[in-house]
């Protein structure tokens, strides 16, 4: 007869569970758990010598089977496995690690504005994870993209916090569901990967606050997220992984987290100033918290045995809530057709239309189109994001045959054809003669970002510039698809009439792009970090304090947040600098008329501001707006304009609907708070509050001011 044990009572709750689970085990078998199941490997040296996304791939090759905590049968415990993400199941626990859908970049569904698309992307990731037997899902990932150029900017969502938060919420949400533990990365201020394992990020506090614990803070408290991962990077010269300040004091003391912190891989760097801070688990082996480490800081009382209790109650805890200790580890297949399908349903409507001054999107299939850029954007699937978090694809559709099946589905009378551009361009003229005899040009060219290393600049690699430059304006019918993991410069935009940026879109990249530019899906996301002109433009140019850092004797670069919160499009219209394309900026294949702007209060108080517009489709074909408002802070240092909240609205030809967006002063963004270091808190202000609302950060013609 199979024996059964005190904590696995389902009429009690997780915590109490948990509680008796540990009660139970030896020192030896809490030592255990405390810490991955992998063999040690020298992570730091082999890092620090990666610097494209091949040699990050080969690093994670290394991890790719041992994503998980050993079990302890004798007690029911079963082998945690921990698969990451948050672009999809990257490398789970299994032998080999299992294929998934390979969905759209994260910074994609932050450009979609829809917390639709942020919901059924989560279902996905939750239930592969589920479907694999996996127990954790390391996503979602809600840093900032504090730079254009951070290697991570792909799995990470925007430039804004509010709208990170807001998709990492519904993310979140979606992925436990499925009774999957969600951990939200990388806490915190991991918004670099130049020396992410020595750097010490200096910011003050309000900073912090206002801008890059805001998305994390609203994950924890909206999406009563089960796990959070800590970051490698010092913070004020403290290891994220043994802050007690970020860790507990705001984690758990302020936000009221009762879930359990993980450690980023090999990013634990001692025993009980670690587990004393607040860290609970380590991944992926037991540098630190092994038996030898653990008893010694129990003897010379350094560490006390509660502590390790705590942390393992705290882990356990969520298992017991997601039910994971009472299910078998049966892994089944994936439906690859229909989540594919969800995949290009997701990715059409990320896609943001840049430019289309001569309105030759979407265009009518004719004659011979001649797709042409390098490999990695023309000639196949665009994946893109290099590193731990890739996925296995269960299939890719490459540019070339996606557009040969919707051409087909639509009965056109049009050829499709690939010429891909080396490289090193030395084949440029030909790819000139294959532009001159095309009736229709789809040029295709981005970038792939990749963890372990930050861009040297924004620029394209392969000197995509040149080749772009050369091949825009030999056809008159000429259309430019970007790829990107995010914004770059585009020195010959001048050049390019129609630009249509559609990220790494992953598995389905070759229907989407097609159902897009022959006008089966009308684009409708917005920028979600802004595209500057030039270098000089950002807010670290000229400024290695800032990024990448700087020796201030320390022995480890210093990078000082001395922008403050003008980071982002607060950066641009704080100091009055144009750029190429506005944060929240995207056009429609059909037009749009906002009207009969209403606020219900003319005060700021504690109640809810409740703003309706009218939105009419004025054009002749379905598609969507979003509507966008911001407010206007009256504090001394404050930028111009912060956004608060959005609604996305769907409307055929000619119709109408109402936009509706509410601004709670108590909500988790606290959206018309500044935070006081007087109070240790979030504060409302008294003055003159701007209300815009608009289509984009730069278009906000409809205005009304608050009073407090």
């Amino acid at each position: 007869m199979k024996q059964t044990y005190p904590w696995q009572d389902s009429t009690k709750s997780p915590r109490e569970r948990a509680e008796l689970l540990v009660s139970a085990m030896t020192i030896e078998q809490k030592i255990a758990q405390l810490h991955g199941a992998m063999e040690t490997i020298d992570i730091y040296a082999v890092s620090n010598q990666a610097t494209t996304a091949e040699e990050m791939e080969q690093l994670a090759a290394q991890i790719r089977v041992e994503r998980h905590v050993a079990a302890i049968d004798e007690l029911g415990i079963p082998r945690f496995r921990i698969t990451n993400g948050p672009v999809g199941v990257g490398m789970g626990d299994g032998t080999p690690s299992p294929p998934a859908t390979a969905l759209p970049m994260t910074i994609g569904v932050a450009a979609s504005f829809d917390r639709e698309v942020a919901k059924e992307y989560g279902d996905v990731i939750g239930s592969e994870t589920a479907t694999l037997g996996q127990h954790v899902l390391e996503g979602p990932a809600v840093c900032l993209h504090r730079t254009t150029i951070a290697g991570r900017n792909f799995e990470y969502f925007s430039e804004d916090p509010f709208l990170s938060g807001v998709m990492g919420v519904e993310v979140t949400k979606a992925i436990q569901s499925h009774d999957i533990i969600a951990m939200v990365k990388h806490y915190v201020l991991n918004d670099q990967e130049t020396e992410r394992f020595r750097n010490s990020v200096e910011v003050d506090e309000n900073v912090m606050r206002e801008l890059y614990l805001l998305p994390f803070e609203m994950v924890i408290k909206d999406g009563e997220c089960a796990a959070v991962m800590s970051a490698y990077n010092r913070i004020r010269g403290v290891y994220a992984t043994e802050y007690y300040y970020t860790l507990t004091k705001i984690l758990r003391d302020e936000w009221g987290f009762e879930g359990y912190v993980q450690s980023d891989f090999w990013s634990t760097r001692s025993a009980a100033p670690s587990l004393n801070a607040g860290l609970d688990h380590e991944m992926p082996d037991a540098k630190w918290l092994n038996e030898e480490n653990v008893k010694a800081a129990l003897s010379d009382t350094s560490l006390e045995e509660k502590t390790i209790d705590r942390a393992l109650i705290r882990r356990y805890t969520q298992m017991f809530r997601f039910n994971q200790f009472d299910r078998p580890y049966d892994p089944g297949e994936i439906d690859a057709k229909a989540h594919g399908e969800i995949s290009r349903k997701l990715g059409a409507q990320m896609a943001v239309l840049l430019k289309n001054d001569e309105g030759l999107l979407p265009i009518e299939p004719s004659g011979k189109i001649v797709i042409i850029g390098q490999k990695t954007f023309a000639g196949k699937a665009c994946q893109g994001g290099g590193g731990s978090s890739k996925v296995d694809p269960l299939y890719t559709v490459d540019p070339l045959p996606g557009m040969q099946d919707i051409l087909k589905e639509m009965g056109a009378d049009a050829t499709a054809e690939l010429f891909v551009v080396a490289d090193d361009l030395s084949n440029l003229d030909d790819a000139k003669k294959a532009a001159e005899d095309a009736d229709i040009v789809v040029l295709m060219a981005g970038l792939v970002a990749t963890e372990g290393a930050d861009m040297p600049d924004a620029n394209m690699f392969n000197d995509q510039n040149t080749m772009l430059d050369e091949l825009l304006g030999i056809s008159p019918k000429t259309i430019l698809v970007m790829k990107d993991s995010a914004p770059v410069l585009m020195p010959w935009v001048d050049k390019a009439p129609t630009i249509l940026e559609v990220w790494n879109q992953g598995t389905e990249d070759g229907h989407v792009v097609a159902d897009l530019i022959f006008g089966r899906i009308n684009p409708s996301g917005k920028v979600p970090t802004t595209y500057p002109v030039s270098e000089d433009d950002v807010f670290y140019a000229g400024n290695p304090e800032r990024y990448p850092g700087t020796d201030e004797g320390a022995g480890y670069p210093v990078i000082r947040y001395s922008e403050g919160i003008q980071v982002g499009y607060r950066w641009f219209q704080a100091q009055d600098i144009k750029p190429l394309f506005a944060f929240g900026h995207g056009l429609s294949y059909t037009s749009f008329e906002l009207s009969d702007f209403t606020v219900n209060t003319d005060k700021v108080g504690d109640s809810p501001v409740t703003a309706t517009v009218k939105v009419t489709n004025t054009g002749s074909r379905a598609g969507a707006e979003v509507v966008q408002a911001y407010l206007g802070i009256p504090v001394d240092g404050q930028p111009p304009k912060r956004l608060v909240g959005f609604d996305k609205v769907y409307l055929e030809p000619g119709e109408s609907k109402t936009a509706k967006i509410v601004i709670d002063p108590n909500a988790t963004n606290h959206p018309f708070s500044v935070w006081c270091n007087a109070l240790g808190d979030f504060d409302i202000k008294p003055g003159d509050y701007t209300l815009y609302v608009g289509t984009s950060s730069e278009d906000t013609s409809l205005t009304k001011v608050l009073k407090k």
